[in-house]
């Protein structure tokens, strides 16, 4: 296998035969299709997993939206209504999935909705379903939207002084509660309400059925890895999902099968592991201490409960796919034995853009090499301050035109060329991210997934070709990477992998049960490409 992954800028992996072309359009073959991309935050070999771990809700089980959506806010807004002070009217709202975008942040104070970049700056902001700035759960965001914008528009209420709530009477209602009334009435549907029940009456109309389940699952275990199902759902649900995907004898596509698992609890002290009695769904009593035995399901748990009884090792040793929120991508981080897997369903809308609408982002590029143009030749002498206000409108129109095409929020990723705070989380907690986990099948389980070098901005605006001005201050450096070498052939040593390729990468030999261990397939020159020294700052916890 002749070939190595690259990453483009909106972060997809490319596979090519080789390539020195992030696209692949110039000197590369792209061999993969744009949807069944793996896309990559840090670098991972794969043959070092030994456990693979898959959540239900939207990863093996995939929700048709916007079906699950419109259920689920229906649902909501029945619960809002049910609480006195909220006005039948509310039945009068619809779901509409071209508003909601993940990743959001409300403004509690003044009951803003708020997308923000990686250093809290605002990129956009509604009040409402009114727009702030120039530019202009899905269903628990537009319910909030909904909610607002009901209460700045009807007659009987009026914006408090300091404009952090609304007033009817002596009746006050602060945008914090309102949030807190949602919030409680989302919970209430998860957890108390018809809704698993009525996925469960239409499987069919709410859940996808991917073929490519049950490739997947004998691919991981057909080369010796174990596989395992962890979920927060309860066993009589997750039986009825799980049967419909896999048929009944589901169990035996998992090595080791957890139900109420409570993350992201799971990841910090967890509970305890039981039994569940696959008759009735009840809990066996009794804590259950020995082997994870296959066919057995059991719930709760805990992250290092699961390691030791697993016998688990090495720093690689268990990866996890999700889609999820972040606070439980911030648990999983915690423990460094743990590889994840994100599951973002709305990259195949973002990559559509992406592709579609290319001349857009072509003329971003443009206004942006056009203001940098016009301050490139400033120095500490200049006067006159460039009038740069043509170009700024510019810039706003076309990221609004630019927004416009993801949704009536944007992109979950982006604003013109500034990304998201989504974006950043994504790029820090998760190792790989795809817009399925199904994408797996089209990855060898002997893949090095790669990212190439990573430029720091002084790097990426100086070319290599540039002269450096009062180079004779810093002749001396010339003459540091040979004096480097030279102590290298004295210490008979060569640096050629980062430290945190210094592992022992052989393919660890991984029985499974009743299945004779396959022979480890060998790599040869030809499968990586030998990296120049990188380092990896370690988050201090």
């Amino acid at each position: 296998m002749a070939s190595i992954t690259v990453k483009n800028e909106n972060g997809d992996i490319y596979s090519h035969r080789p390539a020195t072309n992030c696209f692949g359009t110039e000197t590369g073959e792209l061999t993969k299709s744009l949807l069944s991309k793996g896309c990559l935050s840090t670098e991972l070999f794969a043959w070092k997993i030994q456990f693979f771990g898959f959540d239900m809700d939207y990863t093996l089980a995939v929700y048709k939206s916007p079906q699950m959506e419109c259920m689920t806010f229906g649902l909501i807004v029945e619960r809002m209504i049910s609480i006195d002070v909220n006005p039948d009217e509310f039945a009068s709202f619809e779901y509409n999935p071209i508003f909601p975008v993940r990743g959001l942040w409300f403004d509690y104070v003044y009951g803003n909705l708020l997308k923000v970049d990686g250093f809290g700056n605002i990129l956009v902001a509604v009040h409402g379903f009114i727009s702030l700035l120039q530019q202009k759960s899905k269903s628990f965001i537009q319910t909030i939207a909904c909610v607002v914008d009901y209460f700045d528009r009807s007659t009987e209420y009026q914006k408090t002084s300091d404009q952090t709530g609304v007033k009817s009477g002596e009746v006050v209602m602060s945008y914090k509660s309102i949030f807190q009334d949602i919030r409680s009435a989302v919970d209430w549907v998860h957890f108390d309400s018809d809704m698993k029940k009525n996925i469960l009456g239409n499987l069919e109309h709410y859940v996808e059925k991917d073929e490519r389940i049950v490739q997947l699952l004998l691919q991981l275990r057909q080369s010796g890895r174990k596989t395992f199902l962890l979920t927060n759902s309860e066993y009589s649900y997750t039986n009825g999902v799980m049967t419909y995907l896999l048929g009944t004898d589901w169990t035996s596509f998992f090595d080791i099968t957890v139900v109420d698992a409570r993350k992201p609890l799971w990841f910090a002290e967890g509970t305890v592991f039981r039994e569940v009695n696959i008759q009735t769904g009840a809990l066996k009593i009794g804590i259950h201490t020995g082997p994870l035995r296959k066919g057995i399901v059991y719930a709760g748990g805990s992250c290092d409960s699961f390691r030791r009884l697993v016998k688990a090792r090495g720093k690689d040793g268990c990866a996890l796919c999700w889609r999820s929120h972040f606070r439980r991508r911030f648990e999983v981080q915690k423990s460094p034995r743990w590889r994840t897997f994100l599951v973002v369903p709305e990259l195949e809308h973002e990559l559509t853009v992406w592709t579609d609408r290319r001349p857009l982002f072509e003329k971003l590029r443009e206004l942006d090499s056009l203001m940098a143009d016009i301050y490139k030749n400033l120095d500490g002498s200049t006067k006159d301050k460039p009038r740069i206000t043509n170009v700024l409108d510019s810039i706003r129109s076309v990221t609004y035109e630019m927004d416009q095409e993801y949704g009536v929020i944007g992109s979950l990723f982006r604003s013109g060329s500034r990304t998201t705070f989504f974006a950043s989380q994504v790029e820090r907690y998760a190792d790989l991210y795809a817009s399925s986990c199904y994408n797996l099948v089209h990855y060898p389980t002997f893949y090095f997934f790669r990212s190439p070098m990573t430029l720091m901005p002084h790097e990426s605006t100086v070319d290599h070709y540039s002269t450096m001005r009062n180079k004779a201050e810093f002749v001396h450096q010339n003459s540091i990477g040979q004096q480097v070498r030279g102590w290298n052939m004295k210490m008979k040593k060569s640096q050629t992998f980062c430290f945190e390729e210094e592992d022992d990468d052989t393919p660890p030999l991984i029985p499974t049960m009743n299945e004779k261990t396959p022979d480890i397939i060998g790599l040869n020159s030809t499968d990586v490409i030998v990296p120049t020294p990188s380092y990896v700052e370690e988050e201090e916890h």
